[in-house]
């Protein structure tokens, strides 16, 4: 990643319980600032933040729109939970639980071990979910 490109927050990152919602919105902003790595670009809307979305009931181009004209993480959060679906505390915990696992022996776990071996992380245990991932790629483990 250049110097003129910055890495969204871990996806560990939570707001109100809500996992990976603060990268979300991050990701959002430095892709509109122009200092998200175009590396990122192909998957904003897709994956996680699809996932994130579809658990909040929201479309993701409209809660962009709502994050780039300024809203902090909680005001977005506040909006999507006003124009999305209701989520009770259960779903929550079973939301979260399933964001911060992915990739450990599920259907994504090939995809995770392709991931790795592409980035030269093959012998790093420590690595057993796309968040591990996420984090030890952009510097953070």
């Amino acid at each position: 990643m250049s110097e003129a490109h910055q890495a969204p927050r871990s996806p560990r990152d939570e707001i109100e319980g809500i996992v990976y919602f603060p990268r979300l919105c991050d990701k959002v902003r430095l892709h509109a600032a122009g200092t998200l790595s175009p590396d990122y670009h192909g998957n904003l809307g897709s994956g996680m933040d699809l996932w994130t979305c579809q658990f909040l009931g929201v479309d993701y181009a409209a809660l962009a729109g709502v994050i780039r004209s300024g809203k902090s993480d909680a005001d977005a959060l506040a909006w999507a939970r006003a124009q999305g679906t209701p989520r009770t505390a259960a779903e929550l915990a079973w939301w979260s639980a399933f964001m911060r696992t992915r990739g450990f022996r599920d259907d994504l776990a090939e995809r995770l071990a392709q991931r790795k071996a592409e980035s030269g992380f093959t012998d790093r245990a420590d690595i057993v979910t796309f968040m591990d991932y996420i984090d030890a790629d952009e510097g953070r483990m």
